[in-house]
C-alpha cells in the first residue's frame, strides 16, 4: 500500500469513529405526558412530576425527554392525544388529570407502561384489578378526593349554618361526577339541607350557573372534584366573590387563588409520586409490581381575607383544625 493511500484510509477511519460512537448510543427514553388540564395553570404539578423523576435519576433534556399533550379541559380530545403518543412510540405514558385521561390511555394501548393520577378508586373504572398488584400495563396514584363530598358539605355548614340551600357545581363529563353528587345528596338529607345541582363543562356556562344559584337563593356552594374546574379556578373564584357565595373547593390551589376554603388531598405530592413511578419504570420495573399509591393526607386551607370580604366569622374550631390559614 502506498503511503498516500494509507494516510487517506487512516483519516477516514478517524473521521468515522465519532459517528459510529454516536450511532451506538442508546436513544433517550421519552415520557408521554397526557393531561386533561391546561399548560398555563399546571406549572406546579409539572414541576412536581419532574421532581419525582429527578429523585430516580432522570432529568428532562439530559437523559429523558417529555412529550406533553394537553386537552385544555376538552375531554373529548383525550383519545386522539393518547393515540398520538402511542404512535410516537413513547416509553411511558403519564396519564394525569383524573380518570378521563387514564381511560383514554388505557384504550389507546395495552403495551406501553402507563402511570395515572386520578381522584377516586381506579378499580371502579376498571383501570386496575387491585391496588396491591395492578394487572396489565397500568399503575399510578389515587387521590382521596371525589369521596369527600360529605365531609366538605359538613365543613361548609359550619361556615354558613343558616343556609337552607347549598349549590353543587359538577362537570357531567367527569365519570366521578355522579358518585360525588350521590355522596353529597345523601349527606344533605342527614344535615337537613337542600342540594341544588348545576352542571357545566364549558367556561362560557359559568355565568349562567352562578346566576341560577342566585335565583335559587343558594347560601353556599360546593365545587366538585374535576380537573377542568380546577384549571378554571381563577374564573370560578372571581364569580364566587362577585356573587358573594361562600364556596368550598377541593384543592388548596383554589384557596391560594382567593377561594374561601378548600379541603382535600395535596395534588403536588401525587404528581411527584407519579414522576417517581415513571422513573422506576424507565429503570426496568413493571407496573404490575408497583402498587397503586394512595394519597390519603388531607388538608384544610382557609382564606381569612376572603372570609372577611364575605362578612363571615370563621369558627375557632375550624381555625384550629386548619392546616393553613391565609391572611
Amino acid at each position: 500500500m502506498h503511503r498516500r493511500e494509507f494516510v487517506t484510509l487512516l483519516s477516514g477511519a478517524v473521521a468515522a469513529s465519532p459517528l459510529a460512537a454516536r450511532a451506538q448510543q442508546p436513544a433517550m427514553p421519552v415520557i408521554g405526558f397526557l393531561s386533561s388540564r391546561s399548560p398555563t395553570e399546571s406549572a406546579s404539578v409539572v414541576a412536581a412530576f419532574r421532581q419525582g423523576l429527578m429523585e430516580t435519576g432522570y432529568i428532562e433534556g439530559q437523559n429523558v425527554a417529555i412529550e406533553f399533550r394537553w386537552a385544555d379541559g376538552q375531554y373529548d380530545r383525550l383519545p386522539a392525544l393518547a393515540v398520538d403518543l402511542v404512535g410516537r412510540q413513547v416509553t411511558v405514558i403519564a396519564a394525569t388529570g383524573d380518570a378521563v385521561s387514564a381511560l383514554a390511555a388505557q384504550r389507546a394501548t395495552t403495551a406501553i407502561p402507563t402511570v395515572f393520577v386520578i381522584g377516586g378508586d381506579p378499580t371502579r373504572f376498571g383501570l386496575v384489578s387491585s391496588f396491591n398488584r395492578p394487572s396489565g400495563n397500568i399503575t399510578g396514584v389515587s387521590l382521596v378526593s371525589s369521596g369527600l363530598g360529605a365531609k366538605r358539605l359538613g365543613l361548609l355548614q359550619e361556615l354558613v349554618p343558616n343556609a337552607a340551600v347549598i349549590g353543587l357545581l359538577v362537570n357531567p363529563e367527569n365519570p366521578n361526577a355522579e358518585p360525588e353528587q350521590k355522596d353529597v345528596e345523601q349527606a344533605s338529607r342527614t344535615l337537613g339541607k337542600e342540594i341544588f345541582v348545576v352542571s357545566t363543562s364549558n367556561e362560557g356556562e359559568f355565568e349562567t350557573a352562578f346566576s341560577t344559584l342566585i335565583k335559587q337563593r343558594a347560601g353556599g356552594l360546593l365545587v366538585a372534584t374535576d380537573p377542568f374546574l380546577l384549571s378554571r379556578r381563577e374564573h370560578l373564584v372571581a364569580l364566587a366573590a362577585r356573587h358573594a357565595i361562600p364556596t368550598m373547593y377541593q384543592f388548596r390551589e383554589f384557596a391560594m387563588a382567593g377561594g374561601l376554603v378548600s379541603y382535600g388531598t395535596n395534588i403536588i405530592g401525587a404528581y411527584r409520586q407519579a414522576g417517581e413511578y415513571a422513573g422506576r419504570i424507565l429503570k426496568g420495573e413493571k407496573p404490575v409490581n408497583l402498587p397503586v399509591f394512595q394519597q390519603t393526607t388531607l388538608e384544610l386551607v382557609i382564606n381569612l381575607k376572603t372570609a372577611k370580604a364575605l362578612g363571615l366569622s370563621i369558627p375557632a374550631t375550624l381555625l384550629v383544625f386548619a392546616d393553613e390559614v391565609i391572611e
